[in-house]
């Protein structure tokens, strides 16, 4: 558990080197929903998509943060997972997120048990190039950010066993958002360049393929109220193993934003194919609090 001891010793440093700003520390000046919720590696986004946008509602001179817990379940697998997020003055954000894959029934035909778990840690940082999503309504110019995920996978005897390359591993990519405040739509794309196998629960890079790979992460959302957002995902993801085919992913989703401090997004993901098991789809819920 050393990544969330090393992030919260650097949230703690934060925090204490902006107590002497003249402004006030942490803020909630975003409009509501701008910031995206969280995405399923931890970053600020929409369920599988990554957007440009930073974290919490804190504007530039102010700081926000959240706190998220998020389960999934499949036919024949389940994913929890829980992390944080920090925003910094709507310039960096800075992620942590432990990911619990349970194998069910189906780590036993896998030869694993019953219930064997892939385990998962993700950090991330993200930072706005240019652009503001928000704000600048009269340009047809996008917030750009780019940002990587460092990823450790656990299992690595495992991971070997079935072809991958390595336990550990980094993610890049580079996200565009704009945000239609007239028309109530947020649309983001992202290139990302990886080689994790199953968003990195299965390792990196296989005997099929070592290289990273451009993938293609996509949203739309539409606003149907001040409160309510539905939207679509649509993610390529690289295919690594013989052992096992990966496929791309979507989701449908809906999120109910109460307040700036709590937010529920409930969701139809399909996976694809997982470990030999066919068509994985089933339902997403993540639940995010704080400022």
């Amino acid at each position: 558990m050393k990544p969330f001891k090393h992030f919260a010793y650097l949230l703690g440093f934060l925090i204490a080197g902006g107590a002497v700003h003249a402004d006030p520390l942490f803020g909630s000046s975003k409009l509501l929903a701008t910031s995206g919720v969280v995405q399923i590696e931890g970053a600020g986004g929409s369920g599988l998509t990554t957007w440009a946008v930073i974290s919490g509602y804190g504007s530039n001179r102010e700081i926000g943060a959240n706190a998220h817990y998020t389960f999934a379940a499949t036919q024949d697998y389940t994913l929890n997972a829980v992390g944080a997020r920090v925003g910094l003055y709507d310039r960096i954000e800075l992620s942590l997120t432990r990911q619990y894959f349970d194998t069910g029934d189906a780590g036993t035909a896998l030869g694993l048990g019953k219930g064997f778990n892939f385990n998962q840690d993700i950090i991330g940082a993200k930072v706005r190039l240019f652009g503001d999503a928000v704000y600048a309504q009269d340009s047809w110019l996008p917030q750009v950010s780019a940002g990587l995920q460092y990823k450790t996978a656990e299992k690595t005897a495992i991971i070997s066993a079935i072809g991958g390359k390595d336990n550990d591993d980094f993610d890049y990519y580079l996200s565009a958002t704009k945000i239609l405040l007239d028309r109530s739509l947020v649309l983001t794309g992202t290139a990302r360049l990886t080689k994790a196998n199953q968003f990195g629960l299965l390792g990196f890079g296989g005997d099929k393929s070592n290289n990273h790979s451009l993938e293609f992460e996509g949203s739309i959302s539409y606003l149907l109220s001040k409160r309510i957002v539905i939207g679509a995902d649509y993610r390529t993801k690289p295919d690594n193993l013989s052992f096992a085919k990966e496929e791309d992913s979507w989701a449908a989703y809906a999120v109910w934003l109460p307040s700036k401090h709590f937010s529920v997004t409930a969701a139809f993901v399909a996976l694809g194919d997982i470990a030999l098991h066919d068509n994985q789809g089933g339902f997403y819920l993540s639940i995010q609090t704080g400022f």
